[in-house]
């Protein structure tokens, strides 16, 4: 009799909890349970994935959401693994997982995208964005406040409602004490899920307006995800309070909130965390580009201040051979002044010695033209008895004024 109870596909020793996960005639459980496993291993690899790329993360900005993002991978594979407990059979154990970890890890993963919203919304303005400790602080207490709704309530149904007596084994499982509430208290039990779901969409707008078009990259993404959430958690509410009572009845309970979990996680691994990953591990190549235009722009700028200076008339002389400085009034001579561009092997090229001789030639060729002015001696006069006053000059003026005619004429001594 047993035998002929059991589902195909299924064992005839296996515990009628779990004919969904085998049943070939209810295929909704088989699909269901491989897009889950699929899941589960998908955000195992990412996870490792995501850890070995943190000490080859260069952005400190993009370092700061690593911790946000593998909490929120780590709720992404809660959310596949609650799929196999909507999947089998309803028990104590199964509906208090539902009930519990349902809100819990939606919460945890959109507390993240929350979190992660603030973070960008900074960035995109200001470049730099809050301390990582600081993000997942924020995270966990918007966690926590679900996890308190959660917890509080399923204790306060858990005591109003005892186990029922006098029953036979398997309607004790179908009407445990976690499985005997409506479906419209399930949905309001969720509110403060849905309240984060909003606010991720409506924090994720502003980036858009931000300076910096590498973090609005990431902003969209928060918001597409966003907006997809709210679709399928509109279309699984909708179902799951009035169209399975006027369709398929309550058997259609499970497989809706089933695909409901592993449609959104895997919404949440093909359109936020795998391009997540890739912007992480792309930071290297990024910073190696950026390095070859800089030098580039170096390059430019070197060329460009050659031609201004080019423009310019400017003679470098070489140290090793300079002369003191010639007297005042004297003009500076430079020993590449005779340079006229011509071949080596056409021009003489005089050595060293000969322009030093010839700089020092230069100057010593070059009279002083300081003037004295005279002063009158009354000795002088009287024993010259001309009318003409003769001069004298301190021994240390290089020039001495002669007196011929009517005026005064200058003599270089040479």
């Amino acid at each position: 009799m047993a035998a002929n109870m059991t589902p195909p596909g299924c064992g005839s020793d296996l515990d009628s909890l779990y004919y969904n996960l085998c049943d070939r005639s209810a295929a909704w459980g088989i699909v269901l349970e491989a897009f889950a496993a699929a899941g589960i291993v998908f955000s195992v690899v990412l996870f490792i994935s995501l850890l070995a790329s943190v000490p080859f993360i260069k952005n400190p900005n993009h370092k700061n959401s690593v911790a946000l993002d593998a909490s929120f991978l780590f709720c992404t594979t809660g959310l596949f693994c609650l799929t196999f407990a909507f999947i089998v059979g309803k028990d104590f154990s199964t509906c208090a997982s539902r009930r519990f970890l349902f809100g819990v890890l939606f919460g945890g993963c959109f507390a993240c995208l929350l979190m992660q919203c603030v973070r960008l919304n900074i960035q995109a303005r200001r470049n730099v964005g809050p301390r990582t400790w600081v993000l997942w602080l924020g995270a966990l207490g918007l966690w926590l406040v679900e996890v308190v709704i959660n917890t509080e309530w399923l204790i306060i149904t858990v005591v109003r409602h005892p186990l029922l007596p006098n029953t036979t084994v398997e309607p004790i499982r179908a009407t445990a004490t976690p499985c005997n509430i409506a479906n419209q208290d399930f949905v309001m039990a969720l509110i403060y899920v849905m309240v984060l779901i909003l606010a991720t969409f409506l924090a994720s707008l502003p980036i858009m307006a931000g300076k910096y078009a590498e973090w609005k990259k990431e902003g969209a993404l928060i918001l597409v995800i966003s907006l997809i959430s709210i679709c399928i958690w509109v279309a699984w509410i909708v179902m799951y309070v009035y169209g399975n009572e006027r369709t398929g009845g309550p058997t259609w309970d499970d497989p809706t909130l089933a695909i409901a979990l592993v449609a959104n996680a895997w919404v949440f691994i093909i359109l936020y965390t795998i391009p997540q990953i890739c912007c992480l591990n792309s930071d290297e190549e990024t910073e190696e580009d950026y390095g070859e235009n800089g030098y580039m722009n170096r390059g430019v700028g070197y060329e460009t201040i050659l031609k201004e200076h080019s423009s310019q008339k400017v003679f470098m002389e070489n140290k090793a051979f300079s002369m003191d400085e010639p007297g005042k009034g004297s003009k500076p001579v430079s020993p590449y002044g005779n340079y006229t561009g011509q071949m080596r092997a056409s021009v003489y090229q005089p050595t060293e010695l000969a322009l030093i001789s010839k700089s020092a030639d230069n100057q010593q060729q070059q009279p002083s033209f300081d003037i004295v002015i005279p002063r009158a001696s009354l000795a002088s006069a009287a024993n010259s008895g001309s009318s003409t006053p003769s001069t004298h000059t301190e021994p240390g003026n290089s020039t001495h004024l002669q007196s011929s005619g009517p005026g005064l004429q200058r003599a270089p001594q040479w």
